[in-house]
């Protein structure tokens, strides 16, 4: 059966996310860290501890440097005066790594909370986008994206919060210090350094931004062509495409690999200016403190105090640069999920929803009109009413719109004019989580989660018991089968259900929606797959539980839907034929040729395609 749907982006934007800037990317997440706001204010309390008493360890340096060379001249009191600064400088260098271990220990759980946060709340949304969206994306860029876009949520906490900082607070305090202590000179060096070592540091940067964007477009797309010929496994070795998917992923490693070493190169560049420019300001440093020490403006203990500064400011300041670097990366990597939670949600519950109720199921279409494409129309003046309890059962040739209604009953869509409504109830007024509750489905291709087969029965109903498992298989006719196999219910069914025939397939979506228990039946050729015996036993069954529930049968095989209470014929999105089986044979039209082609055994003519993606066939179920 041919799938109608033919996404344009003019309905909903394209899944290829769109770019938004730096700004934008930590509005996004700042609502996400604030919720633990009290957390983070009693990290940065113990952040700021850190930093003090990072800052007084050169200080105290500086005062046992002193009193060392005050008290060489009296040996007996050389003991006696560093002892106590001894100890203070042991309990700084230990205050430090407390304040900073207990700053890692309150904001753990803020960050993680983030993390998982962010991620549950993108994969929510994407599950509430429309079906349009998810016909259009690629899986595996997505994936990838959210992968790097949730490890960059925590790259970016650690390297704003942990790094860019406390340096600029240790920044501070150093400069301070020098401005109230010493030469207007050892200022002025430090920080026009500072200023030269951050202007080229994001200047270069920024230039290297596009790089790091490049990869990640080129690291997507490799990851797409690699996942979509795995899944496609088989397809590939039908024709013996090997080689030919092997070029292909290496065309996008290739690209990849120019992106990384143009990246690397520019790298190079970044670390050597940072280098130079540290060089040059630790050496005017201790040029101008060497100088002092020798007029005897300063002292030894001077000296060594304002080393200790800028080896202690530089080091981490050296880093500032690879975590800018990094922090930008990260905004990159997170720009691209956020964008997903930009996608507009094509279909959403209105303020007023309210829960569906059942009172029978009574199904009504009402002159409803749909189109996928503005300019391609796909139902024309659609007006049918299932009552409670009944089966209606549509058949048509492929293109003519079938398959449309049952996405439309699911709301995965949303009808361009008229309305669909359940006891009366309009599907747009009522909750889209009751509605689909109330529904069940056996679609014609079937597809399971890669899973056991108890996993995918129990599917149908999460929560649901062994016994209940098993009592829907046996109704499905597949507990026979699946009892044979060496696991039994335990047995793994492979990617997409690759492990089962198509016949067993169908039967474990039949069981999936016997649990699930709806008031409602969806049908969707659900017996295509199955040999003649099978197909009998199971049109037995299905009948069965059809019974006192509201059912819509898209058929294939006439014989199958026979007994329905009222069968529709459809061409061309419209309904051109109604009626029971006797009725629609006496009319002697359309379903009345299907029906006797069927009788006696002739083929349908294939399928022949069109310009707009179509089929053009004879009138048929199919």
């Amino acid at each position: 059966m041919r799938r109608h749907a033919n996404p344009s982006a003019t309905h909903e934007p394209s899944p290829v996310p769109g770019q938004r800037n730096d700004w934008q990317t930590i509005r996004t997440l700042l609502p996400y860290l604030w919720k633990y706001k009290w957390r983070m204010l009693l990290a940065l309390a113990f952040l700021v501890g850190a930093k003090l008493a990072n800052v007084g360890v050169p200080l105290v340096l500086k005062q046992i440097v002193d009193g060392l060379n005050i008290n060489l001249s009296r040996p007996e009191t050389v003991l006696m005066l560093p002892l106590g600064l001894l100890l203070a400088y042991g309990a700084l260098r230990l205050g430090t790594t407390f304040f900073t271990e207990m700053r890692e220990f309150v904001f753990a759980k803020v960050t993680q909370r983030a993390v998982r946060t962010v991620a549950l709340q993108v994969f929510r949304h994407l599950h509430a986008l429309s079906l349009r969206f998810h016909l259009n994306r690629q899986t595996g860029g997505m994936t990838r994206d959210i992968e790097r876009g949730t490890r960059a949520i925590s790259s970016l906490v650690s390297y704003t919060l942990f790094s860019i900082l406390p340096t600029l607070i240790e920044i501070t305090l150093v400069l301070g210090y020098l401005v109230l202590q010493y030469d207007i000179w050892f200022f002025a060096i430090t920080a026009f350094a500072l200023f030269a070592y951050i202007a080229f540091t994001i200047v270069v940067t920024e230039w290297r931004t596009h790089f790091r964007r490049t990869m990640n477009d080129l690291d997507s797309k490799a990851n797409i062509r690699a996942i979509d010929s795995l899944i496609n496994y088989e397809t590939v070795k039908y024709f013996g495409n090997e080689d030919y998917e092997a070029r292909r992923y290496d065309e996008g490693l290739q690209r990849y690999e120019s992106a990384a070493v143009r990246s690397q190169t520019s790298l190079s560049l970044l670390n050597t200016g940072q280098s130079a420019i540290i060089a040059i300001a630790v050496t005017l440093i201790l040029w101008r403190a060497t100088l002092g020490v020798i007029d005897g403006s300063m002292t030894l203990g001077d000296l060594v105090l304002v080393n200790a500064f800028m080896i202690q400011l530089y080091i981490p300041l050296n880093f500032l640069g690879v975590i800018y670097r990094e922090i930008k990366q990260s905004m990159a990597d997170m720009e691209r999920m956020f964008s997903l939670l930009d996608q507009h949600r094509e279909v959403s519950d209105s303020p007023q929803a309210q829960p569906l109720q059942v009172r029978g199921a009574e199904v009504r279409f009402c002159t409803v009109d749909f189109r996928y494409e503005p300019d391609r129309q796909i139902l024309f003046d659609v007006d049918f009413v299932i009552p409670a309890g009944h089966t209606a059962a549509v058949v048509g040739h492929s293109g003519s719109g079938k398959s449309t209604l049952s996405r439309l009953l699911f709301r995965f869509y949303d009808v361009e004019r008229g309305a669909i409504t359940i006891d009366g109830q309009d599907l747009r007024s009522v909750t889209q989580s009751s509605l689909r509750a109330a529904i069940g489905i056996v679609p014609q291709d079937t597809v399971l989660f890669n899973d056991t087969i108890e996993y995918n029965i129990g599917y149908g109903r999460p929560g649901a018991g062994k016994d209940e498992i098993v009592a829907a298989a046996k109704a499905a006719y597949i507990h026979d089968f699946i009892v044979s196999l060496p696991q039994g219910y335990q047995t793994s069914v492979g990617e997409r259900g690759l492990k089962l025939s198509g016949g067993e397939k169908q039967r474990v979506a039949i069981a999936r929606t016997l649990l699930k228990n709806p008031a409602i039946l969806i049908f969707d050729e659900a017996t295509s797959a199955l040999d003649s015996k099978a197909e009998q036993a199971i049109q037995a069954q299905l009948k069965e539980i059809a019974k006192d529930r509201t059912t819509l049968v898209i058929a294939h095989r006439l014989s199958t839907i026979a007994d329905a209470h009222q069968i529709l014929v459809m061409d061309h999105g419209r309904i051109i034929e109604r009626g029971t089986h006797a009725e629609l044979l006496a009319a002697s039209g359309a379903y009345a040729q299907m029906w006797q082609r069927q009788q006696a055994g002739q083929e349908v003519a294939p399928a022949s395609p069109t310009p707009d993606g179509g089929e053009l066939l004879p009138l048929s179920a199919n």
